[in-house]
């Protein structure tokens, strides 16, 4: 691994109980497990959205976050990678990432440690409110797609983002 100079965090969000919700959960879960012995990247996972993300980011210079969303555009499994400002280009249903942009802002106008590189990964979902504890089969096949992305965005912390879908399904 090409060594940090700036401290990462690594954010899956999502509800363990919801089937595809969990995705973000599930993939930091493995990426945790593979830095293990990296003391420059901080792993987490939350069922916690908006202004709550907060507490999570403030004096991280790099946020990386992993959510599912349900867009109706793409097969599931597709991963849309995006940075703060693509969030207003991919329109979908997810309570998590709604607002980073505006809590990114909102953490800046107060003064605050906030990061200065967001990268978003969402893996789109057909049924996000079903209740159950198992990812369905085309999210379990893009987990390590996901977590390979997650690895190198560590990495790689200045490459080129797209700004919509890919279709890594």
């Amino acid at each position: 691994m090409s060594t940090l100079s700036a401290k990462t965090i690594v954010l899956g969000l999502g509800n363990d109980l919801l089937t595809d919700d969990a995705i973000g959960l599930r993939v930091v879960r493995e990426v945790a497990h593979r830095l293990a012995s990296d003391s420059r990247v901080d792993v987490r996972e939350t069922t916690e959205m908006g202004l709550a993300l907060l507490d999570f980011i403030v004096g991280y210079e790099r946020v990386i976050l992993v959510d599912s969303i349900q867009t109706g555009r793409c097969p599931p499994g597709t991963i849309h990678e995006l940075d703060a400002t693509g969030l207003k280009q991919l329109t979908g249903r997810t309570p998590h990432f709604l607002g980073i942009g505006e809590t990114l802002a909102l953490g800046r106008q107060l003064g605050l440690a906030m990061p200065t590189e967001v990268r978003i990964l969402a893996v789109e979902v057909a049924d996000p409110f079903t209740l159950g504890t198992e990812l369905t089969p085309a999210l379990q096949r893009a987990v390590p797609d996901v977590v390979g992305l997650v690895l190198a965005a560590i990495r790689h912390p200045h490459a080129a983002q797209p700004a919509s879908a890919t279709g890594a399904a």
